[in-house]
């Protein structure tokens, strides 16, 4: 379902040269499937999603979805694919703050397919626990509304695969545990792949699945080793 294939992602350093990130020669993720990719801060985990979403261009190898490689793709292509494929959960949200929650989550599926479907946002907005806000713009809401909005967001366009970039880092504690419960069991209705990235270990030991980036990624495992 998701493959990655010889992944290589490197930036350029202001006196020349370059930063390498990410070396990852192989990873896979199954239809439906669930996984948590630990790792420490700055270690290449966002990285490693914006690449697998086209966010960001890996430098070279492959990153096929339901059979398409997305790194082969012109930039009109990947947007494309991105929209229609992939729901992302962003760590600080990236509502729009003019726009209210049932408008946020309909925005995804103007991006998708061009269509919006009222009764599957409102629907997503029960789901998530927020029917008796969806009129409310992102300033009315608490941080942990927001973030079950964004939720409802990446699910909008019925995606193959979730990816959720640490979604508890600025939730409060008492709200982590219902977000996680949200993003697992809302994948797990709606038969969608799911590859979240954490460094907490207590989010970890949930999963049945645990990648850490320092077995997937060999720069990662190059700097531990170098200690």
């Amino acid at each position: 379902m998701l493959e990655l294939k010889n992944i290589r992602k490197s930036y350029p350093l202001p006196g020349g040269g370059t930063l390498p990130i990410l070396d990852v020669p192989s990873y896979r993720l199954e239809s439906a499937e669930q996984a948590v990719i630990v790792g420490r801060s700055g270690c290449g985990k966002t990285t490693l999603l914006h690449v697998i979403a086209g966010i960001s261009r890996a430098d070279s190898g492959e990153i096929r979805l339901d059979g398409i490689n997305i790194a082969s793709l012109s930039e009109a292509g990947v947007d494309k694919v991105r929209a229609d494929k992939i729901g992302y959960v962003f760590q600080t949200f990236n509502l729009l703050p003019g726009f209210t929650a049932l408008e946020n989550v309909m925005l995804g599926m103007t991006f998708a397919r061009g269509k919006k479907d009222v009764g599957r946002a409102k629907h997503l907005l029960e789901r998530v626990g927020l029917a008796h806000r969806s009129h409310h713009k992102p300033r009315a809401m608490s941080v942990g509304e927001q973030q079950r909005v964004a939720v409802a967001r990446a699910l909008a366009n019925k995606p193959s695969l979730l990816l959720a970039d640490e979604p508890t880092a600025n939730i409060d504690p008492r709200n982590q545990q219902m977000i996680i419960d949200l993003i697992r069991e809302t994948c797990r209705e709606e038969s969608v792949s799911l590859a979240l990235v954490t460094h907490s270990m207590e989010v970890a030991g949930q999963f049945d699945r645990v990648d850490r980036l320092e077995e997937i990624n060999l720069v990662t495992k190059a700097a531990l080793a170098a200690g």
